[in-house]
Order: structure tokens, then sequence, then C-alpha cells
């Protein structure tokens, strides 16, 4: 008998079914109000504060940006506002916004108090921004039509509405555009407390049976950083559901670290081969960004973006002038001596 094969539509639909899948795998984990939200609390407490009284005069939230590290809940906390405002949320991202004409459709086609997530906002090409500051001020679009002598130019009215700014490099946004943000929140790592909460809550939307022994072993692990300790939970499931293991306890949480190359603190492969380089072949520094990524072949990009910023935080890495430097809670963690001969336990 023949094998029907799918046709490239079906293969199509297929594709876009499972995107659709993982896509609602992953909405399922997202908190849905700011109650449900763990963690930055001061955010959260001014959040309710400014939606309330956004409430009570019948406006949209004022134009909010929000910053910090990847993960930590930037586009999850746009979703709750869009929530908590009942308003719909349309979503974006800078490198999608490639002319002026993409913005205006964009814009024109918001219902009133709709929400405008731009994920990656300091991408924005300049003149997109141009076009946004009005948009944002005045609720207006002012857009140049054809060029040469008959170019003319157009004034669009939209809809009041909230722009809500995502990006990871505040630094980025251009300074005009950063001032017409009306709420401006930097969001932080979590402690060991709120990550240990953010696990069982997650082990509870997806019907798992864990000890608190093992929920806080991946929150410990997870840099500090939801996304990671909800990736890491996926992977604990996945290794206890392959053993037959109804439940989650510490030991099979301790093993599937150790299978990923995860240590307590969080550190994996990579974190402590750019530690031991810088102790072992720089005399534990300083040593240059551009020496240090040679040394471990890794681009200076991801040096600076991925790993630095983590060690900088747990105190295991310092930048002077000179370059990069371990510190003795560095030696400590990774069990050598610090010059000197003393070994200094980590606080942390």
């Amino acid at each position: 008998m023949a094998i029907k094969r799918p046709t490239r539509k079906q293969k199509a639909i297929d594709t876009k079914s499972k995107n659709n899948d993982t896509e609602a795998f992953e909405q399922t984990l997202r908190p849905k109000s700011i109650c449900e939200y763990i963690g930055q609390s001061k955010i959260k407490e001014h959040l309710l504060v400014y939606m309330q009284a956004a409430k009570e005069r019948s406006e949209p939230l004022g134009h909010t940006i929000l910053h910090g590290p990847p993960g930590l809940g930037k586009t999850t906390l746009a979703h709750i506002v869009a929530s908590e405002m009942k308003s719909q949320i349309r979503l974006t991202t800078g490198p999608a916004i490639e002319k002026p004409g993409d913005l205006a459709s964009i814009l024109t086609n918001l219902q009133s108090g709709d929400v405008l997530f731009i994920d990656e906002i300091h991408r924005l090409r300049p003149a997109i921004e141009e076009v946004l500051y009005s948009a944002m001020e005045d609720f207006v679009l002012d857009i140049m039509i054809g060029k040469g002598p008959s170019a003319r130019s157009m004034r669009i009215d939209v809809k009041p509405f909230t722009l809500v700014g995502a990006t990871t490099k505040v630094g980025s946004v251009s300074a005009p555009l950063r001032d017409r943000f009306v709420h401006n929140f930097k969001l932080s790592f979590y402690n060991n407390i709120e990550m240990t909460s953010i696990v069982n809550r997650s082990a509870n939307i997806l019907n798992l049976s864990i000890e608190e022994s093992a929920a806080h072993m991946i929150g410990c692990s997870s840099r500090s950083t939801p996304r990671i300790a909800n990736r890491i939970l996926r992977s604990v499931r996945d290794f206890a559901q392959m053993n037959k293991e109804t439940n989650i306890c510490e030991s099979r949480a301790k093993d599937t670290l150790k299978s990923l190359d995860i240590d307590d603190k969080g550190l994996d492969a990579t974190d402590r081969e750019i530690l031991s380089t810088i102790i072992e072949k720089f005399a534990g520094g300083p040593v240059g960004l551009s020496t240090l990524a040679a040394a471990t072949a890794e681009e200076e990009q991801t040096l600076e973006d991925v790993y630095e910023p983590y060690l900088l935080q747990l105190g295991f890495l310092k930048r002077t002038t000179q370059g990069r430097e371990v510190t003795p809670l560095a030696y400590a963690h990774m069990g050598m001596k610090a010059p000197g001969g003393v070994v200094q336990e980590a606080l942390l």
C-alpha cells in the first residue's frame, strides 16, 4: 500500500500547530495577575497605585519602560498590565518594525486603552523613534508621504494607548525616547526564597509533586532567574519521568543538576572555565577581555553580556581598569587556595 506523504501545506499547518502548542505551554507558566507574580515587590506596589489611579481617571496607564537582565519577567509584567487594565495587548519587537509605515499600521489598529509591548526597544531605528515621539505625547502620527518636491506631511490621530517597552540595555535607548516614558522600572535578580516559591508554583502548574528541599535546590541553582528555573524544572521532570519517579526528591534534583553540569551556585561549565582560566593561566588576573575571550574560545560580547553579570553579582569576579580579576570568594568556590594560602568561605 502506497504511503501518502503530507503536502507542503499540511506540513506548514503542522508546524504552525506545534509552534502554537509551544507558545501555549510557555503561557501556562506565566502569572496571569499581579497577585500571582512573585518578587519585584516595589515594582508591584507602584504599579498597583498607578493602575488604580489610571482606572479612576478612565485613562490608559502612562507609558512604561521595563529594563533588566533577560528572563526576569519583563514580558510577563506587560501581559499583567494589560490584564489588570482589562485591555488587549499587541506584541512586537524593535527589529521587527523596519519602517515608519509598519509602526503606523500597528498604532492605527490599536483600540482605546490597548497596550503596545515592544521588546528590545533599544533596537528601534532612529526614524521609527521620531514617529513614536508624537504618538506617545499627543497620540498623533506625523508621517511624510511621497518623496522630493511632491512630499507632504500627514497627521493621523491614534487612540490613547499604553506603550510598554522592554530592554536589557536601557543605556542604549536614546535619551529623547527614554524621557518620554512616564514610569521607569528596573527588574532585579530574585533571592533564594522567591526562586523556591517560583519553582513550587511552576511545579504545581505542571502537576508535579516536588519536595521542598528539591525546589530549594533548583531555585538556588537557577542564577536568580525564573526563566532558568523553569527550564531546569522541566529537565528534572523529564529525568524523573524516564526513571519512573512520581515524586521529585532532592537526590533527583541533585543528579539532574550534576548531569546538566550546574553546581549549587548556578554556575555551569563555561562559568567555571572562565574562573579557572583566570586563576590558572593568569594568576587570578587582571586579564583583558579580548585575552580572556581567546583563552576560553568565547566571543567578547558573549562573555560580557551572558557570563560576567552573574559572576559579578556573586562577587566571584571584578572589573578593573587593567582587566578582569577573580576574588577570594571565587577561589573558595573552586576549591583553590587564594594568594597568601588562605581559603575564604563563600558567604553568599
